[in-house]
């Protein structure tokens, strides 16, 4: 069964450009299937034509996890997310192919709706991917922009942030799916049989995937509830994560 995802990108007076399904999202799929035993969709083709970009992937039988979930007993939960841990552990594990670098799959760009300053129709139009970057650091850098160093009238706790950003050595980019919510996790039964949607996935640091599963909607915010369950838990990247939000914003 196939799964055809699609984007078209709208120019016109009223309407923004709306560009997130990007040829890196089949990468990245092809990327996990290649290095992993991790259960995402097989890409059967990937392509852009007059202006919409194209990727016709497997359609996973399974539901997601947020289905059902209040009615599962604590041993099913428990099962369920001991797979997830393993799974993520697995993609974790896999050593960056481009150094240092924060970027997609394949070295290029990223997309992430929630970071600030992305997809603006006014007063200009913005452009919603970004980087890639050549570090950790420089990636830090564009996030708090336009703080790049510390200084007085910035305050102790975007002073904080800045030192924790600049200070700390961060190791090497992890790869990340970036928006690990109960929506993008599909399950039969008591089997992780998906993980899906990885139009924000990428190299970012170690922190970023339990940082934005952590920051979700109440929508899609069951997993938040058991993150040091799948995650290694990052508590004090979180709050740093929660001072750069409060004063640098997001979408």
């Amino acid at each position: 069964m196939t799964r055809l995802k699609r984007q078209q990108k709208h120019f016109g007076p009223e309407t923004d450009s709306h560009d997130f399904v990007n040829l890196s999202e089949a990468a990245s799929l092809e990327f996990i299937r290649r290095h992993t035993s991790a259960p995402v969709p097989k890409v059967y083709c990937a392509f852009e034509r007059h202006g919409q970009t194209y990727i016709v992937m497997e359609r996973i039988k399974g539901h997601k996890l947020a289905d059902g979930w209040s009615e599962r007993s604590e041993k099913s939960r428990t099962c369920i997310l001991a797979q997830l841990r393993r799974i993520l552990e697995e993609i974790r594990s896999i050593p960056s192919t481009h150094g240092s670098a924060v970027a997609s799959v394949d070295g290029g760009s990223l997309y992430d709706m929630r970071l600030p300053g992305l997809g603006l129709g006014y007063p200009k139009q913005t452009p919603l991917r970004f980087g890639p970057f050549d570090d950790i650091p420089a990636f830090h850098r564009w996030l708090r922009r336009p703080a790049s160093t510390v200084a007085d009238h910035f305050g102790p706790e975007v002073n904080e942030l800045i030192n924790l950003h600049e200070q700390t050595d961060w190791g090497s980019p992890v790869f990340t799916h970036g928006d690990m919510t109960s929506l993008n996790v599909l399950v039969q039964g008591d089997s992780v049989v998906g993980i899906v949607d990885w139009e924000t996935a990428g190299w970012y640091p170690s922190y970023w995937e339990f940082t934005t599963a952590s920051q979700v909607t109440f929508r899609n915010g069951l997993l938040a509830q058991y993150i040091d369950s799948f995650l290694e838990p990052r508590w004090d990247e979180l709050r740093m994560e929660r001072i750069r939000l409060k004063y640098f914003g997001d979408n």
